[in-house]
């Protein structure tokens, strides 16, 4: 998984301007990639897959409903006890502690597609938008200024310490999982070591890639509804593989909507989920888009 190198805990005036790799974070994320490849060798199974996408898809939700929609943009609420389930399940996805993300991600925000951006593929180029940043020293810490609504739990700052401890505990569930199943059904092929493979660091590369997307091709591959200050891009398989996330030019020019695909046909995968979570009576009064944005989008 991606670790934070240095200190967890920054002030603004303290962040680096070293855009050199932080060797300890590019082993870490070499190291998933490779394990990934690995695990490969773990052979096939139906079961494996079938985790692997399950892993996937829920550690996905983590980030775009929890990390992105929760935390970042405050766009619906929750109970405490759920927004802490939020924020260990998008730790399990291996991109850092929540402070750490909400933290970049408004900043990214605030100076989008500028010199100031964190990541603008326009400037810097795609490769360092989509991954380059995330290795770079610069960037091991964060700007507490930006997040100090968070800041005032102290699970999340035990959260954000301790970050890792969300996938490893994944990790060995995983494994548990394998073993049983190898004892009680053998017939189905797998093993403690292919779930582990498959549903860990498989499926964290496929989550790597997938939420890098939206830094990188959505904002350089698509069409412009409205015309923001940066370069988003609405991007229909960028939404297509990260559930909703890739109407991304919608977001922009509204970053405190719960919904990002404005139109029936604009899938946005978190949207219908937090829609059920809603019902359930674990999250409420989801943000929406204000009216004149969804005619704009029906005259588009």
């Amino acid at each position: 998984m991606i670790e934070s190198a240095g200190h967890w805990h920054v002030d603004a005036a303290e962040l680096g301007r070293d855009d050199r790799v932080d060797f300890l974070r590019s082993y870490a994320f070499t190291g998933v990639h490779l394990m990934a490849l690995v695990s490969l060798l773990t052979g096939f199974s139906w079961v494996a897959l079938g985790v692997m996408l399950a892993t996937f898809w829920v550690r996905l939700f983590g980030i775009t409903g929890g990390y992105h929609r929760y935390f970042s943009h405050r766009s619906f609420k929750t109970t405490r006890v759920f927004q802490f389930a939020l924020a260990w399940l998008g730790a399990s996805a291996g991109q850092n502690g929540p402070l750490w993300w909400v933290s970049h991600h408004r900043l990214h925000h605030r100076h989008a597609d500028t010199e100031q951006d964190i990541h603008p593929p326009g400037i810097r180029g795609f490769w360092w938008a989509h991954a380059g940043w995330v290795l770079s020293r610069r960037y091991a810490g964060y700007d507490t200024s930006v997040v100090k609504d968070l800041l005032r739990f102290p699970e999340l700052r035990f959260l954000n310490r301790n970050h890792m401890l969300a996938p490893l505990s994944l990790g060995l569930a995983l494994f548990g999982l394998g073993w049983w199943l190898e004892v009680m059904w053998p017939d189905l092929g797998t093993s403690r070591w292919q779930l582990v493979g498959w549903g860990l660091f498989v499926s964290t590369v496929l989550l790597y890639h997938t939420t890098f997307l939206v830094n990188s091709a959505a904002h350089t591959s698509g069409t412009r509804r409205f015309d923001t200050k940066d370069d988003s891009r609405n991007n229909w398989w960028v939404a297509l593989l990260a559930l909703g996330e890739g109407w991304h030019n919608n977001h922009h020019r509204f970053p405190s909507s719960e919904r990002q695909g404005l139109l029936w046909w604009e899938i946005d995968v978190t949207h219908y989920a937090l829609r059920l979570l809603e019902s359930l009576g674990l999250v409420w009064d989801l943000r929406a888009p204000p009216d004149r944005a969804l005619e704009r989008a029906e005259r588009s």
